[in-house]
């Protein structure tokens, strides 16, 4: 195939590819009395994983992971196949979805993955790529194979990352990457909400959408100040909950229990609204749509969750995993790319990001006009940009 002129002026080559599915298999300690996944069979975990790649030999391969769903079909990694990478996109433990998630679980099973394209794949290289949410796992798990902290997982329970050694990759890519789902959720939770149980029931002057109608453009900053610590608080009071939660089943004789609930308006950021705010190329809105609509669909962010669940993913102060943190201790070289009309990831997240890096190994890229997915036909330049950008770095870094 001929290649495609990208925004840079150069060419990324197009070539035919395949699609691997396969499952990395492994054991890991059982908890006793609890169950926090759909088909497990006697402590064995099953990930789900696709390899990409063209009949070109590699001894290189990227891996990449996020929280929910598949990256295997993203632009972004379809792309990277087609332009001769070979390329695993790995899921994780969790596939009937997020809501009993712990991060810590799922450093594990891209661990597994890891070791598993080493060991049985034969691939020499290995390079981690995290888009979006996985731009925290990537950064985290990278961080743990240097530099292991993690003992136990958000609850203080036992976990086996005390127990497993992590295979540190070669080179570490975030593209369009957030810190965490912790500080995303803060800045995107509905501080309105005063009573969990009735999401009607709000405070009228930190509602983002009122009743009389928008707020005046741009937000007055002392009142955003209020909103961002009411966000905080509220993050707060939903931690304090669930230890008290999870305190009452241990005193019940239950420590292995769960329970579910129901955390509304999590889509409520004011740069949905108000450009100003962290300020990019992106239009007003959610990735996801109206914020006013999104803030309580279906779709919504942390919408579902369980007590362990939340402490490990959406706790301001319990949750382990966060790119920034991470950052400062990965030695291994880094590529940084930013899609300068993200609307889902906040630039002050990829800035701090990449500020947090210690060594001089390190690149940031920006791509004008690039939305979060690089969705849309008027995508392609900016999505045929960030392949050069790639392909250029894994060749002067890895090859």
């Amino acid at each position: 195939m001929m290649g495609d002129q990208n925004a840079r002026g150069g060419t990324v080559k197009q070539v035919e590819y395949t699609r691997q599915p396969y499952l990395v298999v492994y054991r890991e300690p059982e908890v006793a009395g609890r169950q926090d996944i759909y088909g497990s069979f006697g402590g064995h975990i099953a990930v789900q994983a696709q390899l990409m790649r063209s009949n070109e030999p590699s001894d290189t391969v990227i891996i990449t992971t996020h929280q929910i769903g598949s990256q295997a079909y993203l632009p972004i990694f379809s792309g990277l196949a087609k332009a001769g990478h070979h390329v695993i996109s790995a899921a994780n433990r969790y596939t009937s979805g997020d809501f009993a998630l712990q991060t810590e679980n799922v450093l594990l099973d891209l661990g597994a993955c890891v070791r598993d394209a080493k060991e049985r794949l034969g691939y020499r290289k290995v390079v981690l790529a995290g888009w979006s949410g996985g731009g925290s796992l990537i950064a985290g798990y990278q961080a743990e194979a240097e530099d292991k902290r993690i003992t136990t997982n958000a609850a203080g329970e036992y976990n086996a990352l005390a127990d497993t050694e992590l295979v540190p990759a070669d080179a570490v890519m975030l593209l369009a990457p957030h810190r965490s789902r912790h500080h995303l959720l803060t800045d995107f939770i509905d501080p309105a909400i005063i009573d969990e149980n009735n999401p009607y029931l709000r405070d009228p002057e930190l509602d983002l959408f009122p009743p009389s109608g928008d707020r005046a453009l741009p937000f007055d900053r002392e009142w955003l100040s209020k909103y961002r610590a009411a966000q905080l608080a509220r993050n707060r009071r939903i931690t304090r909950w669930v230890k008290s939660q999870l305190a009452e089943l241990a005193e019940r004789g239950d420590p292995t229990a769960e329970r579910a609930f129901i955390v509304h308006g999590t889509m409520a950021d004011p740069r949905w609204i108000d450009t100003s705010i962290d300020p990019n190329e992106r239009p007003v809105g959610s990735y996801i749509g109206h914020p006013k609509i999104a803030n309580n669909s279906l779709a919504a962010l942390a919408r579902y969750s369980s007590l362990r669940s939340w402490l490990s993913q959406w706790s301001y102060d319990a949750a382990q995993v966060d790119a920034v943190d991470a950052a400062s201790r990965i030695s291994s070289p880094v590529l940084v790319v930013v899609n300068d009309a993200d609307d889902a990831c906040p630039t002050t997240h990829t800035n701090a990001i990449f500020e947090a890096i210690t060594h001089e190994d390190r690149e940031k890229h920006h791509i004008s006009g690039a939305n979060h997915y690089y969705s849309g036909k008027d995508q392609k330049p900016q999505l045929q940009e960030a392949l050069s950008i790639i392909t250029d770095w894994i060749g002067k870094t890895i090859d």
